[in-house]
């Protein structure tokens, strides 16, 4: 039969497939759905329509789109450069429709960029592609000759899995004369072939017969099937069995158990013995009948053989046959409907998933696609759709069961990296049943966080005199996006540091945010700075936050004091300064216990208790002489000064700060008990003979050249003079060289001197007392007025000239009775000659005070 079934199809090959492509057509049934209509049995890889045209697609954005088809069963496939649908396997509409009126298949078509869903459905028209078969190779009927002529013996139906006009079966007869072949309608259209005598038989002449029935379909071209008709002329059974309904009918629901009484068929024959003995069996019904039922050829009862599936099949029909010993049948038709159960949860398809999703996408942005089905009917069918979980995702519903999965609300990367959202499909079924799929949507990061420092701003304490490379402070920011997005350098971004082009004293380290001292750091030189702090994210464009680090240099006791007066001694085996001897105070003999004799006055550079400063006396000639006191100073006499003491006192007094470990330096005071200036000179010169002997050829050298100056100087002025007396009258040089009263008026500082932290400001005086002179005793010599900068700087002290401006006490010139001094010239040079040794020896006597000694 398979043979002569291909050997028919094959002159009409090239027909059905032309006929298939002109076939071939498409419309538009509503939005998103394109149908087609193609013949069964196309050849793998025949045209079924151009889809991508269809759709709305150019050929260009094929490849951009990804345009795919999701389907259960792969019947068809897309070409990805045109877009056309072609068959990908066989088509046979019988096994995928069975025997229903209508057979499609509906698929989905997914294409990206953007994101969207088209429904497809294809109509599967039959094509005469089967022949009318019987289910028996040959009917046997056993025939009474008695049986008068116009008898009627039904025959076995032909069946044909096509449909429509395809499925018309007509019959024909042929063999014998005896016998004609007669139609009965049966209800449904179909017609049941009937075996009618024609004349009376004799068994004794012919005892049988061979007829040959053949099925006609209403193809084009028709197709035939043929069965022998046996016929075996027996005796005296006339009357065949009777079922008790033509047509049995039975409704059992789905999923029975197996050997469920389904119905129960009855026949009876009014025959005796054996010819009225009834067996039942199956007419022509397929062998997938056989699988799902049973008949009980005593009985009639017809009991399930394997489960009943109605999503598989709704409704079976076939014949049963009755047959008596006498060999007569007889036949009928079951039709047993399956009802729908709810036995089928939805099936969730996920067809498209775009994930990751950047988490600033707009609310509405498509991020999946499913499809949902149930198998079952009606409301058992009718499903349902919601998510679970907190989540700004929601479904929305499509056309032909598919579901839209989008964005309800702005997406959050640092709250949550990944959404997971459980999709929910009920039907309306009692009891419903469920089924759930888990959707995991991966959120990708946007640069839409900027760093945030841990502090806004930060404080740091760094001891000074640190060494360069030394952590100062590490800033931490914190960038909550995630890959180059979240990596956070750092630099520095100004600040009060680095002024003026300077370069800053802290770097920062890009990777880490520790900043270090990029060199010493100096307390005295600067207190405390503050630096900008940028982080900055290697998003695109990039994020950056700043924060502030300002950074306290704390206090090292790293300088001793500084004695500012008295100037500070050489070191041993060192020169003073300038040749000059450390500087003296004169203390009169008459002097009383508390009498200031000096200030040690000093500063320490260092701050807090690092440039307290307290005093102590340390060493004297007479230690029990002379006090210094812990905070001022201040030099004084302990007791009242006798005429015992040595007149030449040194007194050493040690400044002392209170750092750890304290630091401190020594001030050397040398003090003259003398009443006067005068009698102390001899004391100054002696003094200055006994000098170092490093310092004494410098020192002669200095006095040498204040003697040339002050020569030059009584030169000028007597020059001056005689210049004068040549204008006035005879000279009078000695009147005006006569013994005078002479008063010494002491140094005075600038008051509130003040250098680095004093505690309070000082007043520094150096003073010879002032006493009367005898009468006829030669003048003391003047003492020279310096500045405080004089005294006390170390850097420029200038050596002030003898004059008569240093000259304290004397009467003005233009007095009650000016006095007019006139003099030879004799007289004037015996007075110079007076003069200069006298120069001298003060000239010696004002650079060993005021020089200082280094």
């Amino acid at each position: 039969m398979a043979v002569r079934r291909r050997q028919r199809r094959g002159p009409g090959g090239g027909r059905a497939l032309l006929g298939a492509v002109l076939l071939c057509v498409w419309w538009r049934a509503a939005a998103e759905r394109v149908r087609y209509a193609i013949p069964e049995e196309l050849r793998t890889g025949s045209l079924v329509g151009p889809l991508a045209r269809d759709l709305g697609l150019s050929a260009d954005e094929l490849p951009a789109r990804k345009m795919r088809l999701s389907e259960e069963k792969q019947y068809f496939s897309v070409n990805e450069e045109n877009g056309n649908l072609y068959v990908n396997e066989r088509l046979d509409r019988e096994e995928m429709c069975g025997e229903s009126a209508t057979c499609s298949v509906s698929f989905e078509v997914v294409v990206h960029n953007p994101l969207n869903i088209f429904h497809v459905e294809v109509l599967i028209e039959d094509v005469n592609d089967n022949s009318p078969t019987f289910s028996k190779a040959a009917l046997d009927l056993e025939i009474d000759e008695w049986t008068l002529p116009g008898a009627r013996f039904p025959l076995e139906m032909a069946g044909d899995a096509d449909t429509g006009s395809n499925s018309l079966l007509t019959y024909q007869l042929t063999g014998d004369s005896s016998f004609s072949l007669s139609m009965q309608e049966k209800p449904g259209g179909k017609k049941q072939p009937e075996l009618v005598l024609e004349r009376a038989l004799d068994r004794e002449k012919q005892n049988s017969f061979e007829l040959v029935l053949t099925a006609v379909d209403g193809g084009d071209p028709a197709r035939s099937g043929t069965v022998q008709v046996y016929i075996n002329v027996t005796d005296a059974n006339d009357n065949p069995p009777v079922f008790s309904k033509t047509i049995y009918e039975a409704r059992v629901a789905e999923n029975l158990p197996v050997g469920s009484l389904v119905l129960q068929v009855r026949a009876t024959d009014a025959d005796a013995g054996s010819n009225g003995r009834v067996s039942y069996s199956f007419g022509r019904v397929p062998d997938a009948f056989r699988a799902l039922f049973t008949i009980d050829s005593e009985s009639g009862e017809i009991r399930t053989a394997g489960p009943l599936d109605f999503e598989d099949k709704s409704k079976y029909i076939f014949g049963l046959e009755a047959r008596d010993g006498g060999g007569l049948t007889s036949h009928c038709e079951v039709q047993i409907d399956i009802t729908d159960e709810n036995d089928n949860a939805p099936e969730i398809t996920i067809l498209s998933l775009s994930s990751p999703v950047p988490e600033d996408a707009p609310a509405g942005t498509v991020v999946a696609l499913l499809k949902v089905r149930d198998r079952d009917s009606g409301e058992n069918g009718q499903v349902s759709c919601e998510l679970s979980g907190e989540a700004p995702l929601s479904v929305v519903a499509s056309s032909g069961g598919s579901y839209k999965v989008v964005t309800a609300s702005a997406l959050d990367r640092e709250q949550a990296a990944e959404q997971r959202v459980t999709v929910v499909a009920r039907d309306r079924g009692r009891p419903a049943l469920r089924s759930s799929r888990e959707l995991v949507l991966e959120v990708s990061d946007v640069n839409d966080n900027a760093p945030v420092f841990e502090e806004a701003a930060y404080s740091a304490y760094v001891a000074e005199n640190n060494a360069a490379g030394a952590l100062v402070v590490r800033v931490q920011a914190r960038d909550a996006d995630a890959g180059a997005n979240g990596r956070v350098s750092y630099w520095l971004a100004g600040g009060s540091a680095g002024a003026a082009g300077a370069a800053p004293p802290v770097s920062v380290e890009a990777r880490s945010g520790a900043l270090y001292a990029q060199r010493s750091l100096d307390y005295e030189q600067c207190r405390e700075f503050w630096v900008a702090v940028r982080a900055q994210d290697g998003g695109a464009p990039a994020r950056s936050s700043t924060a502030t680090v300002r950074v306290f240099v704390l206090d090292r006791n790293d300088n001793a004091p500084r004695v500012l007066w008295p100037a500070a001694a050489a070191a041993p085996g060192e020169a003073v300064a300038g040749g000059a001897a450390p500087p003296f105070e004169v203390v009169p003999r008459s002097a009383e216990a508390g009498y200031v004799v000096a200030k040690v006055v000093a500063v320490d550079a260092d701050a807090g208790r690092n440039a307290w400063l307290s005093y102590e006396l340390v060493q004297a000639s007479e230690p029990a002489l002379f006090r210094v006191g812990l905070h001022s100073g201040e030099v004084r006499t302990a007791r009242a000064v006798s005429e015992r003491d040595a007149a030449k006192q040194r007194v050493v007094a040690v400044v002392k700060d209170h750092g750890q470990p304290a630091l401190s330096v020594t001030a050397t005071l040398h003090v003259v008990l003398a009443e006067s200036l005068q009698e102390a000179l001899p004391e100054l010169s002696e003094r200055a003979a006994g000098g170092e002997a490093a310092a004494a050829e410098l020192q002669f050298y200095l006095v040498l050249a204040l003697a040339l100056l002050s020569a030059l100087l009584v030169l000028s002025v007597a020059l001056l003079v005689l210049a004068r007396l040549r204008r006035a009258g005879p000279p009078a040089v000695l009147r005006c060289l006569g013994a005078q009263r002479f008063s010494v008026a002491g140094a005075a500082f600038p008051a509130d001197f003040c250098e680095g932290t004093l505690p309070y400001s000082y007043n520094l005086c150096v003073a010879a007392p002032a006493r009367a002179v005898p009468e006829g005793a030669w003048p003391p010599p003047p003492v020279p007025v310096l500045s405080a900068e004089e005294l006390l700087g170390g850097d420029s002290c200038e050596k002030p000239g003898l004059s008569s401006e240093l000259v304290a006490g004397e009467p003005p010139a233009n007095a009650d009775a000016p006095q007019v001094c006139k003099a030879s010239a004799l007289s004037l040079f015996k007075a110079f000659l007076k003069v200069v040794p006298f120069a001298l020896i003060i000239s010696s006597s004002i650079s060993l005070q005021s020089l200082p000694v280094f």
